[in-house]
Protein backbone atom coordinates (compact mmCIF):
# COMPACT_ATOMS: atom_id res chain seq x y z
CA UNK A 1 0.00 0.00 0.00
CA UNK A 2 2.06 3.26 -1.03
CA UNK A 3 0.04 6.57 -0.61
CA UNK A 4 1.27 10.25 0.06
CA UNK A 5 2.86 11.24 -3.41
CA UNK A 6 1.84 14.47 -5.17
CA UNK A 7 0.96 17.49 -2.86
CA UNK A 8 -2.11 18.43 -5.08
CA UNK A 9 -3.62 14.90 -5.36
CA UNK A 10 -7.19 14.92 -3.13
CA UNK A 11 -7.65 10.73 -1.88
CA UNK A 12 -10.72 9.55 -0.75
CA UNK A 13 -9.73 8.13 3.15
CA UNK A 14 -9.50 4.29 2.41
CA UNK A 15 -9.21 3.06 5.88
CA UNK A 16 -10.30 3.06 9.21
CA UNK A 17 -7.46 2.00 11.47
CA UNK A 18 -3.93 3.01 11.93
CA UNK A 19 -1.36 1.35 14.10
CA UNK A 20 2.14 1.34 14.81
CA UNK A 21 4.37 -1.44 14.68
CA UNK A 22 7.73 -2.65 15.15
CA UNK A 23 9.50 -4.37 12.36
CA UNK A 24 11.73 -7.40 12.89
CA UNK A 25 14.56 -5.48 11.69
CA UNK A 26 14.50 -2.97 14.77
CA UNK A 27 12.68 0.30 13.20
CA UNK A 28 9.03 1.15 13.42
CA UNK A 29 6.16 1.55 10.68
CA UNK A 30 2.77 2.37 10.01
CA UNK A 31 -0.11 -0.01 9.32
CA UNK A 32 -3.82 0.95 8.02
CA UNK A 33 -6.15 -1.75 8.32
CA UNK A 34 -3.42 -4.30 9.43
CA UNK A 35 -1.64 -3.79 6.30
CA UNK A 36 1.77 -1.65 6.20
CA UNK A 37 2.15 1.58 4.43
CA UNK A 38 4.69 1.81 1.80
CA UNK A 39 6.56 5.13 0.80
CA UNK A 40 5.52 6.40 -2.81
CA UNK A 41 8.47 4.31 -4.36
CA UNK A 42 6.98 1.48 -2.70
CA UNK A 43 10.14 0.79 0.27
CA UNK A 44 9.17 -0.21 3.32
CA UNK A 45 8.35 2.74 5.96
CA UNK A 46 11.01 2.01 7.84
CA UNK A 47 11.39 4.83 10.84
CA UNK A 48 14.25 5.42 13.14
CA UNK A 49 12.10 5.91 16.57
CA UNK A 50 8.57 5.06 17.73
CA UNK A 51 8.05 8.44 18.60
CA UNK A 52 8.33 9.33 14.84
CA UNK A 53 6.32 6.41 13.84
CA UNK A 54 3.66 7.67 16.31
CA UNK A 55 3.75 11.44 14.45
CA UNK A 56 3.14 10.13 11.29
CA UNK A 57 0.60 7.95 12.62
CA UNK A 58 -1.28 11.04 13.59
CA UNK A 59 -1.28 12.46 10.89
CA UNK A 60 -3.05 9.44 9.01
CA UNK A 61 -5.24 9.14 11.56
CA UNK A 62 -6.35 12.85 11.59
CA UNK A 63 -7.45 12.27 8.02
CA UNK A 64 -12.05 12.58 8.00
CA UNK A 65 -12.74 11.79 4.53
CA UNK A 66 -10.37 12.67 2.40
CA UNK A 67 -6.67 12.40 2.85
CA UNK A 68 -4.92 15.88 3.30
CA UNK A 69 -1.76 15.36 1.27
CA UNK A 70 -0.69 18.60 1.16
CA UNK A 71 -1.10 18.91 5.21
CA UNK A 72 0.67 15.97 6.51
CA UNK A 73 3.97 17.23 6.06
CA UNK A 74 5.75 14.94 8.75
CA UNK A 75 4.73 11.82 6.25
CA UNK A 76 6.07 13.96 3.47
CA UNK A 77 9.22 14.61 4.80
CA UNK A 78 9.65 10.53 6.02
CA UNK A 79 8.83 9.76 2.20
CA UNK A 80 11.56 12.01 0.95
CA UNK A 81 13.85 10.41 2.99
CA UNK A 82 13.38 7.48 2.33
CA UNK A 83 12.61 8.09 -1.02
CA UNK A 84 15.06 10.31 -2.76
CA UNK A 85 17.33 11.96 -0.18
CA UNK A 86 19.87 8.49 -0.70
CA UNK A 87 20.10 9.46 -3.83
CA UNK A 88 20.65 12.82 -3.59
CA UNK A 89 22.90 13.82 -0.56
CA UNK A 90 25.90 15.20 -2.01
CA UNK A 91 23.70 17.97 -3.35
CA UNK A 92 21.76 18.44 -0.59
CA UNK A 93 24.47 19.17 0.94
CA UNK A 94 25.71 21.50 -1.15
CA UNK A 95 22.48 23.09 -1.38
CA UNK A 96 23.26 23.74 2.20
CA UNK A 97 26.76 26.02 1.54
CA UNK A 98 24.83 27.45 -1.30
CA UNK A 99 21.74 29.19 1.33
CA UNK A 100 24.49 29.98 3.59
CA UNK A 101 26.36 32.10 1.01
CA UNK A 102 23.26 34.55 0.44
CA UNK A 103 21.64 33.41 3.69
CA UNK A 104 19.26 35.67 5.22
CA UNK A 105 20.17 36.64 8.30
CA UNK A 106 23.29 38.45 7.01
CA UNK A 107 21.76 40.88 4.68
CA UNK A 108 20.43 43.38 7.22
CA UNK A 109 18.10 46.64 5.46
CA UNK A 110 20.18 49.65 4.74
CA UNK A 111 16.90 51.03 6.53
CA UNK A 112 14.96 51.96 8.49
CA UNK A 113 16.53 51.91 11.58
CA UNK A 114 13.63 49.94 13.28
CA UNK A 115 13.73 47.17 10.37
CA UNK A 116 17.76 47.18 10.83
CA UNK A 117 17.27 47.23 14.81
CA UNK A 118 14.57 44.32 14.81
CA UNK A 119 17.18 42.12 12.63
CA UNK A 120 20.16 42.75 14.36
CA UNK A 121 18.45 41.73 17.85
CA UNK A 122 16.84 38.55 16.19
CA UNK A 123 19.73 37.45 13.80
CA UNK A 124 23.11 38.47 15.39
CA UNK A 125 22.50 35.71 18.60
CA UNK A 126 22.44 33.13 15.44
CA UNK A 127 24.88 34.00 13.52
CA UNK A 128 27.42 33.86 16.53
CA UNK A 129 25.68 30.77 17.34
CA UNK A 130 26.26 29.41 14.44
CA UNK A 131 30.36 30.71 14.17
CA UNK A 132 30.67 29.00 17.65
CA UNK A 133 29.38 25.27 17.89
CA UNK A 134 29.35 25.00 14.10
CA UNK A 135 31.97 27.21 12.78
CA UNK A 136 29.96 28.70 10.30
CA UNK A 137 30.53 32.35 10.61
CA UNK A 138 29.11 34.40 8.38
CA UNK A 139 30.03 38.37 7.25
CA UNK A 140 26.83 40.38 8.03
CA UNK A 141 25.79 43.00 4.95
CA UNK A 142 23.63 45.63 3.96
CA UNK A 143 21.18 45.32 1.47
CA UNK A 144 20.31 42.38 -1.02
CA UNK A 145 23.51 42.72 -2.96
CA UNK A 146 25.61 39.02 -2.30
CA UNK A 147 28.80 39.66 -0.60
CA UNK A 148 31.41 36.77 -0.66
CA UNK A 149 31.50 34.36 2.71
CA UNK A 150 34.81 32.80 3.97
CA UNK A 151 35.01 29.48 2.20
CA UNK A 152 35.98 27.34 5.28
CA UNK A 153 32.30 28.82 7.16
CA UNK A 154 30.63 27.71 3.46
CA UNK A 155 32.92 24.01 3.59
CA UNK A 156 31.70 24.21 7.45
CA UNK A 157 27.70 24.35 6.21
CA UNK A 158 28.82 21.21 3.86
CA UNK A 159 30.15 19.44 6.24
CA UNK A 160 28.12 19.36 8.91
CA UNK A 161 25.15 18.71 6.37
CA UNK A 162 27.24 15.54 4.82
CA UNK A 163 27.80 14.00 8.36
CA UNK A 164 24.02 14.16 8.79
CA UNK A 165 21.72 10.77 8.64
CA UNK A 166 18.91 10.97 5.88
CA UNK A 167 16.37 12.20 7.95
CA UNK A 168 17.71 14.63 9.91
CA UNK A 169 19.75 15.75 6.29
CA UNK A 170 15.87 15.85 4.68
CA UNK A 171 14.50 17.87 7.47
CA UNK A 172 17.62 20.46 7.51
CA UNK A 173 17.40 20.53 3.16
CA UNK A 174 13.56 21.03 3.68
CA UNK A 175 14.15 24.33 6.70
CA UNK A 176 16.19 25.97 4.23
CA UNK A 177 13.83 26.47 2.01
CA UNK A 178 11.23 27.26 4.25
CA UNK A 179 13.13 29.99 6.25
CA UNK A 180 15.36 30.84 3.83
CA UNK A 181 18.26 30.66 5.27
CA UNK A 182 20.89 27.92 6.36
CA UNK A 183 22.27 29.25 9.64
CA UNK A 184 18.05 29.05 11.03
CA UNK A 185 17.82 25.38 9.55
CA UNK A 186 20.63 24.44 11.01
CA UNK A 187 19.14 26.24 14.66
CA UNK A 188 16.11 23.81 14.06
CA UNK A 189 18.19 20.90 13.10
CA UNK A 190 21.01 21.38 16.38
CA UNK A 191 18.13 22.19 18.59
CA UNK A 192 18.84 26.01 19.40
CA UNK A 193 15.72 27.56 17.92
CA UNK A 194 12.24 25.82 17.99
CA UNK A 195 11.23 25.89 14.29
CA UNK A 196 8.20 28.09 14.97
CA UNK A 197 10.96 30.75 16.61
CA UNK A 198 13.20 30.00 13.46
CA UNK A 199 9.45 30.52 11.09
CA UNK A 200 9.20 33.95 13.11
CA UNK A 201 12.74 35.17 13.04
CA UNK A 202 12.70 34.54 8.92
CA UNK A 203 9.92 36.38 8.52
CA UNK A 204 10.77 40.00 10.49
CA UNK A 205 11.07 42.02 7.39
CA UNK A 206 7.49 40.73 6.54
CA UNK A 207 6.26 41.26 9.70
CA UNK A 208 7.64 44.93 9.43
CA UNK A 209 6.31 45.45 6.10
CA UNK A 210 2.42 44.04 7.07
CA UNK A 211 2.65 46.09 10.09
CA UNK A 212 3.18 49.23 7.71
CA UNK A 213 0.95 48.30 4.74
CA UNK A 214 -1.07 45.49 6.01
CA UNK A 215 -1.31 41.70 4.67
CA UNK A 216 -3.44 40.58 2.51
CA UNK A 217 -5.80 37.43 2.98
CA UNK A 218 -3.98 35.49 0.13
CA UNK A 219 -0.13 36.28 2.50
CA UNK A 220 -1.98 35.30 5.37
CA UNK A 221 -3.10 32.10 4.19
CA UNK A 222 0.28 31.65 3.00
CA UNK A 223 1.93 32.31 6.56
CA UNK A 224 -0.23 30.29 8.02
CA UNK A 225 0.52 26.99 5.64
CA UNK A 226 4.19 28.15 6.02
CA UNK A 227 4.11 27.86 10.31
CA UNK A 228 2.00 24.85 9.86
CA UNK A 229 4.97 23.10 8.07
CA UNK A 230 7.54 24.73 10.22
CA UNK A 231 5.51 23.17 13.11
CA UNK A 232 5.55 19.91 11.76
CA UNK A 233 8.99 20.48 10.70
CA UNK A 234 9.88 20.74 14.55
CA UNK A 235 7.93 17.65 15.39
CA UNK A 236 10.01 15.95 12.94
CA UNK A 237 13.56 16.75 14.40
CA UNK A 238 12.33 16.17 17.96
CA UNK A 239 10.93 12.63 17.70
CA UNK A 240 14.31 11.67 15.50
Amino acid sequence: MSELGNAGQRLKKFYKQVAVEKLEQGGWTILLDGRQLKTPAKKVLDLPTEELAGAVAAEWADQVDYIDVAGMHISRLVNVAIDRTPLAREEMALEVARYAETDLVSHLAEGPTSLRERQAEGWAPIRDWAAQELNVFLLPVEGVMASPQPTTSLEAARAHAAGLGDMRLTGLNFGLGLFGSAVLALAVEQGRLMAEEAFDLSRIDEIFQAEQWGEDEEAMARTAYNRHQALGLGVFFATL
